[in-house]
Formats: C-alpha cells, sequence, structure tokens
C-alpha cells in the first residue's frame, strides 16, 4: 500500500494577516535557478469557496526549509474574462514559458472554464487568448497536466452528468497545450452528487510502469485515495493501492529525488508535507 509519512508544516499564510488564512488546492514548481514556488487557492478563515478571488503566492530555497516566503497574491480573478473565483492552479515548465491552468469558475455549474495563464518567470502571468480551454460538466474543475507519451494529457474532477451524477475524473488530450479535445472519462466513483464529492484534486504519477491517482475523497475531509493502473486513461475503484490523511493532495519531487506528498485545506492551518512510501511489489489485474 501506499502510505505516507508524518506531516510537518511548512508554509503559514496567516503570516502578516489579521485574522487566520487557509490554504486549499495548490501545486509547486522549482523555477531555472532553483527557487521552489507554490500558488494556491487562499482566503480568511471560514471556508468562502465563491470568494476565494485570487491565489496565494510563496517561496523557499529548499522544497523543506520551512517556513516559506509569502509574496503578494497572483491572477485576480477577472469577471470580463468570465472569472467567478479562482481554484485551484497547476503550473508546469515546457517551451521556455510556464504555463498555469486553474479554474476560472463561471455563471452556471454546467459552464465551468478551465483557463490557462502563461508566464516568463512564475511572478507576472498574462491570460491566454483563448481562454477558457476546457468547458465542462458540473463544476469541471482541478486540472492536473502530465505529459503521456507524445501529448499533454489534462485530468479533472467533474460530474457524470450536466446536473450532477456520479463523481468522476475526467481526461483532455492535446499537442499543444492551448487546443484541448478527446474527453473521455477515466474514474468513476460510486457516489452520486454535486460538489464536492470524492473525486477532488486529482494528481497522477508514473512510477514503475504503473499510473497512480491520488484524489480527495472527502471522506472524511483529510482523505486521499491512491489507485493504480497501466492505462493512464482508466482507473476502477477495485485497484486502489492507498489511503492518506490528506486534502488537496500534490505530489511533489525534493531535489534529491524524494517524493512527498502534501496536505491542506479549510481549517489546517496551512500547508504540510509528508514523505510519501511506496509499495514497490504492487500489482494490478
Amino acid at each position: 500500500m501506499i502510505k505516507a509519512g508524518e506531516f510537518s508544516p511548512i508554509y503559514d499564510p496567516s503570516v502578516g494577516e489579521k485574522e487566520r488564512w487557509y490554504i486549499n488546492d495548490h501545486c509547486f514548481i522549482r523555477d531555472q535557478d532553483g527557487l521552489w514556488h507554490m500558488f494556491g487557492i487562499t482566503h480568511a478563515e471560514p471556508a468562502a469557496p465563491l470568494d476565494e478571488r485570487f491565489l496565494a503566492h510563496a517561496t523557499s530555497p529548499g522544497l523543506l526549509e520551512a517556513p516559506w516566503r509569502k509574496h503578494e497574491p497572483v491572477l485576480p480573478a477577472d469577471p470580463g474574462a468570465g472569472e467567478t473565483h479562482v481554484w485551484a492552479p497547476h503550473v508546469i515548465r515546457h517551451d521556455g514559458q510556464y504555463w498555469m491552468f486553474y479554474c476560472g469558475g463561471g455563471a452556471r455549474h454546467d459552464q465551468y472554464r478551465i483557463h490557462l495563464a502563461v508566464s516568463q518567470d512564475l511572478w507576472n502571468w498574462q491570460r491566454h487568448e483563448r481562454n477558457p480551454v476546457v468547458v465542462d460538466g458540473f463544476d469541471a474543475r482541478d486540472p492536473m497536466v502530465l505529459r503521456v507519451g507524445d501529448v499533454w494529457v489534462m485530468y479533472y474532477t467533474g460530474n457524470s452528468e450536466p446536473t450532477g451524477g456520479h463523481h468522476v475524473v475526467y481526461a483532455v488530450t492535446s499537442r499543444d497545450l492551448i487546443c484541448w479535445s478527446g474527453r473521455r472519462e477515466v474514474f468513476r466513483h460510486s457516489k452520486v452528487g454535486t460538489y464536492g464529492g470524492p473525486t477532488e484534486s486529482p494528481f497522477v504519477v508514473c512510477r514503475g510502469g504503473l499510473f497512480y491517482l491520488f484524489v480527495c475523497t472527502n471522506e472524511p475531509y483529510n482523505s486521499t485515495a491512491v489507485y493504480a493502473n497501466s492505462d493512464p486513461f482508466h482507473w476502477d475503484m477495485a485497484n486502489q493501492v492507498g489511503q492518506i490523511g490528506a486534502h488537496a493532495a500534490e505530489v511533489v519531487e525534493s531535489e534529491n529525488g524524494e517524493t512527498f506528498v502534501s496536505r491542506a485545506g479549510w481549517g489546517e492551518g496551512g500547508l504540510y508535507l509528508a514523505k510519501l512510501e511506496w509499495d514497490p511489489f504492487i500489482e494490478v489485474a
């Protein structure tokens, strides 16, 4: 089974504020000079998801060097671009620049939009002229992008019907990170409903010939399930290989090649990291 060690705090968004703040869905990326950056959902406590209108930004010279330094937020929601809030950033580096995919909300639940912003330095961001890059489902959000073979794959949470249905994870593919197509359902949970649900914050890791899907289950709040398969476009509930006590978990590799998993969320006091313990003997049917 995939397990996590003890979580240690690395960043408190309440520093410099008059009240407590939280970090929710987030991402990590290391720049060309070795400086680590974190971007994430943030707001003052208590939880106010529909009022999360800019993204937190923090840096550190080392992944585990706490505390991380707080900076001015980035990408305030732009109503003119159809954004009602900004959620769940995911950043990659490709072709000499940084690409941030995030959920910009939407006026209707079946018109939630995933947007793209680009940057040369991780400090200054510009929305792409082709936004939205994905519009789908019921609250389609929490994008994560991975290179699989000769294509890019974007995974995101959604529901099987525009009005709700089963909680699922979808995938679309692209060759240029701008035009996305080929939508397919890659994971379906037995639970039916809207909002939240057990397929939030999907994150996929390729390791040892298998693809591991991490999803936040919200059952309980701090709970992430891990599923494994050799196919990056299909996971089944029967192939669960781990359960981690974390909300909005992200997987990140440190400077020395060790793998860590993060934990955040409403009322959690900030951002935490724990070392991931991989089971080398996992087999799937």
